[in-house]
């Protein structure tokens, strides 16, 4: 065997990588992938969270979703809302600006056949502002916005306006919502969270997952 041989036969082969994934975990659609496109501030929710946010929720549901509707705002990967339309919601509307994201939850939602699944692409805030003006109302609401752009202060006070007396808020940031002894709440998260309660909250990594109701 020649020199250029050796190299040749040496040098390592190229490795494909497999695209970045998450799993729908529960419902008609357990198991299923969803793939998740490079795009900045795009931030899955993580399957172990999920897990747990819907326990959380099956719990306060009380296991009933097919009366049910739902808002995904800043829907990203598309990960909550498809999980609420797997486990049987009866609507789930999403809303995602940036338009590859967007089109990836097109492909997915013709993929899966979802007809309970709306798909809006808009500004989250214009969306849930002109929501309000009309009146309308959801049950649960998922809130995952980007980190680190002032936005929770913004949309907070508009999801009250279309949530329903009863409804749920998950909220997804890089602060804790929930104050304790060893992390008390700083002035501004308090003035943020006027109207609101926190009922569930925890933290997995760098990233704080909370459950919220309106204080009615």
């Amino acid at each position: 065997m020649n020199a250029v041989a050796k190299k040749q036969q040496a040098r390592p082969k190229p490795t494909t990588r497999a695209p970045h994934q998450v799993r729908i975990i529960g419902g008609v659609w357990k198991r299923t992938p969803l793939a998740v496109i490079d795009a900045e501030g795009l931030r899955p929710t993580p399957d172990r969270v999920r897990e747990t946010v819907f326990n959380w929720l099956g719990h306060l549901l009380d296991g009933s979703w097919s009366q049910l509707s739902c808002l995904d705002l800043f829907a990203g990967s598309g990960a909550l809302g498809f999980e609420a339309a797997s486990r049987g919601m009866a609507n789930v509307t999403m809303v995602e600006y940036h338009t590859p994201a967007f089109r990836q939850l097109d492909a997915i939602k013709q993929k899966l056949q979802a007809g309970q699944v709306t798909l809006l692409r808009a500004d989250a805030l214009t969306v849930v502002q002109g929501m309000a003006a009309r009146g309308q109302r959801f049950d649960l609401i998922f809130l995952d916005p980007p980190y680190n752009l002032g936005l929770l202060p913004k949309i907070l006070p508009v999801c009250a306006e279309i949530l329903k007396d009863k409804g749920l808020l998950y909220v997804e940031s890089e602060i804790s919502l929930a104050a304790d002894a060893q992390e008390p709440l700083d002035e501004n998260t308090v003035a943020m969270l006027q109207g609101w309660k926190v009922i569930r909250a925890d933290k997995a990594g760098s990233v704080y997952f909370h459950i919220l109701q309106r204080n009615n």
